[in-house]
């Protein structure tokens, strides 16, 4: 059976000499239109901010870890709605056009974060409108010396986020973000085709649930660590990510500046950590 942001195609394998037909469980990738309903000057206004790409399923929690993570919002309770806007649903019958409405306090401007064209869903950076965008909105609160974690771990986690991608078990095809406690324990994961779109909805959904405690988690992507994700890290007040993939320069510049521990490069039993090996507790 497939998942919800699955579907199955018909395909041909080829195995040594042998090329038989058979069914493959494929990974949705379909546009996300999200719209923004705010209060300016007296009257209501919808805007557009922007199209991404993702796997569908789990669109609320997306979105409010977008808005999250790109400063525009800094509160669960700036949002008053996020429903379907119009009759965009797609190939698959999902609903591809989402409009947020903010609460009538919350004063936004929206022109650095309008994406007037597609976001690639391997990039969430790309797609800005301006170089300013790529700015912290607001300088957070992170906790220099917590959370600390046991070195050995951390060569652990590659195969207990494995054990629960169910839609990567299934298609192989998207990328997963990890919400752990410092004992090991996952307390969520989120799959998407987009690195930064899984991110955002394991934040979304860590603040929609009220779940989130940076003293004593951090997070753990499938992928490379790019900006994209250390901005995210950082708007979410997290001192601590680990990637299976390595890191961009740009990031672990960015991991320096906010003392964001930093690890990536998993292999074996082995990995590298670009920043902050204070959390990071040794054997004795």
């Amino acid at each position: 059976m497939s998942l919800i942001g699955t579907v199955g195609f018909d395909i041909h394998r080829v195995e040594g000499s042998s090329l038989e037909c058979k069914s493959d469980t494929i990974a949705i990738e379909e546009p996300l239109e999200i719209v923004v309903k705010h209060y300016l000057n007296g009257v209501w206004i919808e805007e557009p901010l922007m199209v991404t790409m993702r796997t569908p399923g789990d669109d609320y929690s997306l979105i409010t870890g977008l808005l999250f993570s790109e400063g525009v919002i800094s509160n669960i309770n700036d949002i008053d709605n996020i429903s379907p806007f119009g009759s965009n649903t797609g190939k698959y019958e999902v609903d591809n056009s989402m409009i947020v409405t903010l609460g009538k306090d919350n004063k936004v401007n929206l022109n650095n974060l309008q994406r007037h064209f597609m976001v690639n869903s391997s990039c969430g950076v790309c797609g800005k409108g301006t170089l300013n965008a790529i700015e912290i909105a607001f300088e957070p609160n992170i906790i220099r010396d917590e959370p600390i974690v046991d070195m050995n771990l951390i060569t652990k986690l590659p195969e207990l986020l494995n054990t629960e991608q169910a839609q990567f078990a299934q298609t192989g095809g998207v990328h997963a973000s990890g919400l752990f406690e410092i004992n090991g324990d996952l307390l969520h994961l989120s799959e998407d085709v987009g690195r930064h779109n899984a991110l955002d909805k394991l934040i979304g959904s860590a603040k929609i649930n009220n779940i989130l405690n940076p003293v004593e988690q951090f997070v753990m992507c499938s992928g490379r660590i790019g900006f994209d994700i250390i901005q995210k890290i950082l708007m979410s007040g997290i001192g601590m990510v680990v990637g299976i993939g390595a890191p961009t320069s740009l990031a672990i510049d960015l991991a320096k500046k906010f003392d964001i521990t930093l690890i990536g490069f998993i292999k074996n039993h082995k990995y590298n950590i670009y920043n902050g090996g204070w959390r990071i507790k040794p054997l004795t």
